[in-house]
């Protein structure tokens, strides 16, 4: 090996090292507050809106990030695409860290009476612009360093970052479950895990000023019209079909990690901390089948990969509540590890195969744009949607339904996407949904 490949592979280590640790210590911060609002933020900061409203409440302020993702995506996008992939990770992961920690140190109602909500919205706003320039810039990071027959493999240290961070954020709640009574844990405990999220933005901020900006974008063409321009107008339709190929991820990570969760707990009579024991387990096949999938994607292709594993979650998505209501241990392990599993298939090729969609001037807007526009439609209305259903027909069954549809939707948009594995990037595209030359992100317009 010479010198100069010798200098590309310690690149593209570094670059995967950074998106992994910088990406768990985002979604690390993002998971924290879903946690919460399952298990203690109605009480904290609804107290007076009774059991299901204080819930409804909760989970409706987890869903302003969400709404807030797309915001992040096209400010740091922008940005990206015009100074550099480096400068708008670190700015995210500051913004997210601090964000986070502040909600630590947030008074409760009791104290701030109705400015408490008021400003746990405002830090959940800033959490999601962080997280919504956070995984474009990390994705492109890793594909813009790797080959392209292996752009997969390299993509799934992406991937385990939010496993990676989901393990951290509910290990530590369980633990402070655990060595806490209950009081204690609603009075003080569940500040802990905020403000440990400073710790972690240091390691972070260490990792990632180290590492160099892409080869790709250092190469880049001259940037003409703004990046959120260029894909409103010219990529329009590959940003909303592969929102729509994802949405079913999102639905089933966050029913199976937030609504199963405080469904359980409040309606089945269920222990939190047998249930986070549980999605932690599962949290590990998670991982691994992010990893195979991810590998699997180089040879089989991105969209065979994400069409088997899309037909795996709308199977799971109908047994997943019967299983749930069991109240059955064995049963209710199956049915959250089961999902687990199916998500790590799911979320495995993502991080390669929407970079691949967009050329390199406007590919961190167009990535970060359908990531997190995906996250809008199936992350921040399905609890809200899971805990009216279950309100009004009194079981969770009808929510299967509902995530079995999204995955119809989702396969029916894998259909109209092209296949993009083993093709350099900046050659592929969609043009209104019809599968075009094998040229990654070329410009419909051209």
């Amino acid at each position: 090996m010479d010198t100069q490949e010798a200098r590309r592979a310690a690149q593209l280590r570094r670059a995967a090292a950074a998106a992994l640790i910088g990406t768990a210590i985002e979604f690390y911060d993002f998971f924290l507050y879903g946690t919460a609002a399952a298990l203690v933020f109605g009480g904290v900061f609804f107290p007076e809106l009774g059991r299901v409203g204080a819930l409804l409440a909760a989970f409706s302020v987890y869903a302003v990030a969400f709404l807030a993702r797309p915001l992040g995506a096209v400010v740091f996008g922008h940005f990206g695409d015009r100074l550099g992939r480096k400068r708008m990770l670190v700015v995210s992961l500051l913004l997210m860290g601090l964000s986070t920690a502040a909600v630590g140190l947030m008074p409760g109602y009791e104290v701030w009476g109705w400015w408490s909500p008021v400003a746990l919205v405002v830090l959940r706003v800033c959490q999601g612009v962080g997280l919504g320039g956070e995984w474009g810039g990390a994705a492109l990071l890793i594909a813009e360093n790797a080959p392209a027959g292996r752009r997969g493999r390299y993509g799934a240290f992406l991937q385990l970052g939010p496993v990676s961070g989901f393990v951290l954020a509910n290990g530590v709640f369980l633990v402070l479950q655990l060595v806490l009574d209950e009081r204690a844990f609603a009075a003080w405990g569940w500040r802990v895990p905020f403000l440990a999220s400073l710790v972690l933005v240091a390691v972070g901020l260490f990792v990632r000023l180290r590492i160099e900006e892409t080869p790709l974008f250092r190469a880049g063409e001259e940037r003409g019209r703004p990046p959120v321009v260029e894909v409103l107008r010219g990529h329009w339709r590959t940003v909303l079909i592969g929102c729509g190929a994802i949405t079913v991820g999102y639905a089933l990570f966050y029913l199976t990690t937030t609504y199963a969760l405080a469904y359980a707990t409040t309606g089945l009579g269920v222990p939190s901390t047998m249930l986070l024991s549980m999605l932690l387990v599962g949290a590990a096949g998670k991982g691994v089948t992010v990893w195979v999938s991810a590998r699997r994607s180089d040879q089989w292709g991105r969209r065979r990969t994400l069409q088997m594993a899309t037909g795996l979650a709308m199977a799971w998505s109908l047994v997943l509540f019967p299983l749930l209501e069991t109240v059955r241990r064995p049963l209710m392990f199956l049915a959250l590890a089961g999902a687990m599993v199916v998500l790590g298939c799911l979320l495995g090729p993502v991080a390669a195969f929407l970079p691949e969609l967009f050329p390199t001037r406007v590919r961190y807007t167009g990535a970060a744009l359908t990531y997190n526009l995906g996250g809008v439609v199936g992350g921040a209305t399905t609890p809200l949607i899971a805990t009216r259903l279950t309100e009004a027909y009194g079981t969770a069954e009808p929510v299967g339904w509902y995530l079995a549809g999204l995955g119809a939707v989702a396969l029916l948009c894998l259909r109209l996407l092209p296949e993009t594995s083993g093709a350099e990037l900046g050659a592929v595209g969609v043009d209104g949904g019809r599968r075009r030359a094998p040229v990654l992100g070329a410009d419909p317009a051209a």
